[in-house]
């Protein structure tokens, strides 16, 4: 394939692709046509690499459009009443919502409201995963008969989230295919995928039914890590054209909009009371055990850390284990702790729009502490590695509206918020992408109709993409 008239930086010129691998780059003009070359002219398009969310619940993500979304629901109260108001009665199983955010509330999750809507299972995920909302029979179709209030946290709300979310394989399959679709469609040629469960199966049977249109990583959790270790499974090793071994992941905390996240500082409002500063929910000896696990067998691990604290002992455990790896989320993080991920080789794997959607929720329950929240520039500044994602459905898989977010730290209009923590075009770039546009390296390539380095934060939310290339094959053209 030769690509004509492609802009690079400033400059113009002709991209040759060869099994999937750049060859040669040449001044626009300059390179001739060979007879098996399938040309094609991109009239001055910018060309960049392609572009990966390096952290998704794909299944979760793929499952979104069938639920009743509650996300910009202001109360427990309102939330039932629109569920209530959506309730059919050929429902089978749970009904499902999902997105609710009670942080800010005047009222809390309660049973008196969703038993109301109707005394068929409910179930109402929460916008962080970190929680789930369920009604009186509900409660008891998931072993809970008799909690007071029908809010699971953590570890509880993740094994009703895991039942949910088993169904028919094929129209999952099939969902998730149109989600891999779109998400080629916005540029996108990875995923590193850390749905809770066995993703090697999920992944090779997707595949093998023809779901071609991006390049998975796929993480485990503990509770499969020897089963991974069994099957000689090592962080990179290649298991099909498409398809990789990732990390495993360990979650160590909980969230911020759940008051979960592990914090040095109680959270407002619930001081003195058990878990007011939030929950730690591996123990140091416990996670400094798994990492050596995992880095012996050659699997790297990524921990998920929201809270300062987390962040601590997440860095304390790498630090003993004496290996490299990466934290999730780092939300909120103390400036001593700031210089360690460079010095211990742990990557930042941050959500950018987190920030934006969570702002509000911060400057209330991390008050005095927001300049530590988010810090993408000043880990950037400290020499830590940024891997951008959306932990999507948390928030939507599209890498521009993730890059956006963490340069103008806002939306909507809004002021920024902590504008000292943006980062530039080429740091969102080098932090959504893997590859470069270079020779040798992968054809995993994007198109688009704007320069993103001269877009507005507003259009690059928008950002036409005209084409995007998988090892040299277009797995979403427009032009």
């Amino acid at each position: 394939m030769l690509l004509r008239n492609a802009r690079v930086a400033s400059r113009l010129v002709d991209v040759r692709v060869r099994q999937g691998v750049i060859v040669d780059i040449a001044d626009a003009g300059q390179t001739a046509s060979r007879d098996d070359d399938a040309t094609i002219d991109l009239a001055g398009r910018w060309l960049g690499p392609g572009l990966w969310d390096n952290h998704v619940h794909f299944s979760q993500w793929a499952l979104q459009a069938s639920r009743l979304d509650v996300a910009d629901a202001r109360s427990a109260a309102e939330t039932a009443r629109r569920i209530a108001d959506a309730m059919r009665p050929d429902v089978a199983g749970p009904f499902i919502a999902v997105g609710f955010r009670d942080a800010l509330w005047a009222d809390a999750p309660n049973l008196v409201d969703l038993d109301a809507a109707s005394t068929s299972p409910i179930v109402v995920v929460s916008g962080d995963l970190h929680s789930v909302w369920l009604n009186t029979a509900a409660l008891e179709q998931f072993g809970h008969s008799g909690h007071p209030t029908g809010l699971l946290r953590e570890d509880d709300a993740f094994r009703v989230t895991g039942l949910i979310d088993t169904g028919a394989e094929d129209l999952l399959d099939g969902w998730a295919d149109a989600a891999a679709r779109a998400a080629a469609a916005r540029g996108v040629v990875g995923i590193v995928d850390y749905e809770m469960a066995w993703n090697l199966d999920t992944w090779t049977r997707r595949q093998a039914a023809g779901a071609d249109a991006l390049r998975v990583e796929f993480g485990v959790y503990a509770e499969h890590l020897d089963r991974a270790i069994e099957l000689g499974l090592r962080s990179g090793d290649r298991v099909g054209d498409l398809l990789t071994m990732g990390n495993l992941k360990i979650l160590i905390d909980g969230s911020l909009n759940t008051r979960t996240a592990y914090c040095y500082d109680e959270f407002p409002g619930i001081e003195g009371e058990e878990g007011s500063r939030g929950l730690l929910t591996v123990s140091p000896a416990r996670l400094v055990s798994l990492l050596r696990a995992a880095a012996d067998a050659g699997i790297e691990s990524s921990v998920h850390a929201i809270g300062d604290h987390a962040n601590t002992i997440a860095l304390d455990a790498f630090a003993e284990a004496h290996v490299g790896g990466r934290i999730e989320h780092a939300q909120l993080v103390s400036d001593s702790d700031l210089p360690r991920f460079a010095e211990l080789g742990v990557a930042a794997s941050v959500q950018p729009d987190h920030a934006v959607d969570d702002r509000d929720v911060a400057d209330r329950y991390w008050a005095g502490h927001t300049g530590r929240a988010f810090p993408l520039q000043s880990l950037i500044a400290a020499g830590a590695t940024l891997l951008f994602g959306s932990d999507a459905p948390v928030s939507r898989l599209d890498p521009w509206a993730t890059m956006a977010s963490a340069i103008a730290r806002t939306r909507d209009g809004r002021e920024p918020w902590h504008p000292e923590q943006a980062v530039d075009v080429a740091q969102a770039i080098a932090a959504s992408s893997r590859t470069t546009v270079s020779v040798g390296q992968p054809a995993d390539l994007v198109v688009t109709d704007l320069d993103p380095y001269t877009a507005t934060p507003a259009e690059l939310r928008l950002m036409p993409v005209a084409a995007t290339l998988v090892a040299g094959r277009f797995t979403h053209r427009s032009l």
